[in-house]
């Protein structure tokens, strides 16, 4: 039995989580989230994705990895290396997103861009056809209640920046 705050008694122990947890977490959420919702988007409601689309899902799930081994490394090295390639990666994401939308979308075809090539070097667009394999050209913009969805793609990785980054500062500490 621990005391409560308030002198109250409770039969639960006391966990507390540390902020670097909680911001792996959420990252790791945001991440595979981003993934979900783009697959969602794909298979439900028919909206296709590009290269660039399928490079930022990439993206998002190398973030998610990296923050589930910030969750599972619980030590400053394993917060400082998995802070450090989350907020790389994210970094990347952002930019691919704004590639993806002021450049790639912009242009009549993106077939053998750099994103078609890093996808189809990793093979996944063979392996994982319906998560990997592109299917429209970036100028096939999909919208999102109005919005491109590279930009909501870039507030994602805007989110995974900010949360790395403070995982980052407190494993400093």
């Amino acid at each position: 039995m621990n005391a409560g705050r308030r002198g109250s008694l409770s039969f639960r122990p006391e966990r507390r989580r540390s902020p670097a947890v909680r911001a792996f977490a959420f990252v790791a959420v945001v991440s595979f989230g981003s993934v979900a919702a783009a697959l969602v988007s794909q298979h439900v409601f028919q909206m296709q994705p590009c290269p660039w689309c399928v490079l930022q899902r990439l993206i998002f799930v190398a973030i998610g990895v990296f923050a589930l081994l910030g969750l599972a490394w619980r030590s400053a090295a394993g917060s400082r290396v998995a802070g450090a390639f989350g907020f790389l990666l994210s970094l990347s994401g952002f930019a691919a997103a704004m590639w993806h939308q002021f450049v790639a979308a912009q242009s009549a075809s993106c077939k053998l861009s750099l994103a078609d090539r890093i996808v189809s070097a990793t093979q996944l667009d063979t392996l994982l056809p319906s998560v990997f394999a592109p299917q429209v050209s970036c100028a096939d913009a999909v919208y999102l209640f109005g919005i491109p969805y590279a930009f909501w793609a870039a507030a994602g990785f805007t989110l995974c920046a900010i949360a790395t980054l403070r995982a980052l500062r407190l494993a400093a500490r």
